[in-house]
């Protein structure tokens, strides 16, 4: 949906990053949490069609209140994608020692929910796109603004669906502290549900504990974690090799009866070159068999879609250029991002942006004053060097 917009000027920097933690967009799998991102879309289509840029806000399909924000400055085959994420976790505001919804600055740190995951991003992009507003760009300049990062990314999924944005080029500004990332580990979130039958606890063959098979199952996945371990290790990750956590357990309801189901979350990283797919597929077979051999139903249900692992080469020319920006090295980071979506559509993908991923999802978020200026200078000269 193309929009005709008032083109308000793009405020300086810190009244943008206010405007946008002010304006709420929790996204979460809640729906007593979850809201709407497109006000924020709004405030950010304003200021960048001010800039020249044209813009397109495109709604979820079904979710009449979440949408992915492009645009584009420029035209032509290639160019480069500054991509963020314009949703927050959710908050407890009896947690923050100030408003959780506006900005503050204090002792050289600028707090606000979503001050560093990741609505700072936004003000930093937007005050480096200004330096171009009037130059003539070889190639496109693309802002990509996407919901629901933090619950089921299907923001970036319905981007990949839909075969857009195309550039040659992508970096998302997830809090790394300016340190380039070329991979991450994937995430799958499963339950696994032990249905048995209930009966009086004083006689066993009346019925059959789920409890007891589910014992089997944590033991077997325990097993499988310690196989995928001897595997698969990767040391360029400070954690090198998969985990898999068994996060709660749910099961019975009194010491005196037969366990009739029992429930079981976990969730399981896997490492670059491991599929989600198969691991499932090999974790329902050993489930199968356990089935089997106890005489219950044993149900695996994804509790989310899940994110495959990443990985961007070495030497692609996108990591070059950030390590000779930054004088830092590309690494690894343990946690999922919208990159592997991103790559999907073909283009070469680094995560990279100012703040540090230790202050995302906590009290009293911040990103660090002494960043704002580098991670501004750095993505111009990324502009600079993919569009000019």
């Amino acid at each position: 949906m193309a929009l005709t917009l008032g083109s308000t000027p793009a405020p300086e920097l810190l009244t943008m990053l206010h405007e946008l933690i002010a304006t709420p967009s929790v996204s979460s799998t809640n729906p007593e949490f979850d809201q709407g991102n497109r006000p924020v879309l709004v405030k950010l289509a304003d200021w960048l069609s001010s800039l020249g840029f044209d813009v397109e806000i495109i709604p979820l399909q079904a979710q009449t209140d979440k949408a992915n924000l492009i645009a584009t400055l420029g035209r032509g085959p290639g160019g480069l994608v500054l991509a963020g994420h314009t949703d927050t976790v959710p908050f407890n505001e009896n947690r923050w020692r100030m408003n959780p919804l506006a900005l503050t600055e204090q002792d050289n740190r600028l707090y606000g929910l979503g001050a560093t995951d990741m609505k700072g991003f936004f003000p930093i992009v937007i005050e480096a796109a200004k330096a171009f507003a009037d130059s003539t760009l070889q190639q496109p300049l693309i802002i990509l603004a996407t919901a629901d990062e933090e619950s089921t990314m299907n923001g970036a999924r319905a981007l990949a669906e839909m075969g857009r944005p195309k550039a040659r080029y992508a970096v998302i500004g997830e809090p790394t502290s300016l340190t380039p990332i070329r991979m991450h580990k994937g995430i799958m979130m499963e339950a696994v549900r032990v249905v048995g039958q209930a009966g009086h606890s004083s006689n066993p063959a009346l019925g059959l504990n789920a409890l007891e098979t589910m014992n089997l199952v944590i033991g077997d996945l325990l097993t499988f974690r310690k196989q995928l371990q001897q595997q698969h290790q990767n040391p360029l990750f400070e954690i090198d090799i998969p985990t898999l956590n068994l996060g709660c357990i749910h099961g019975g309801d009194n010491p005196n009866r037969i366990c009739n189901q029992c429930e079981l979350h976990f969730d399981l990283r896997g490492m670059p070159g491991m599929d989600n797919q198969q691991l499932r597929e090999h974790i329902r077979q050993r489930l199968s068999r356990i089935s089997e051999q106890q005489g219950m139903p044993i149900e695996l249900i994804s509790l989310i879609e899940g994110v495959s692992p990443f990985e961007q080469p070495q030497h692609s020319r996108l990591i070059s250029t950030a390590e000779k920006l930054t004088g830092y090295r590309a690494t690894s980071v343990a946690f999922a991002t919208e990159a592997p979506f991103l790559q999907q559509l073909g283009m070469e993908t680094l995560i990279m942006g100012p703040g540090s991923i230790d202050q995302a999802h906590t009290p009293n978020e911040y990103m660090e004053l002494h960043q704002v200026r580098p991670a501004i200078e750095i993505i111009k000269s990324l502009i600079a060097e993919f569009c000019l």
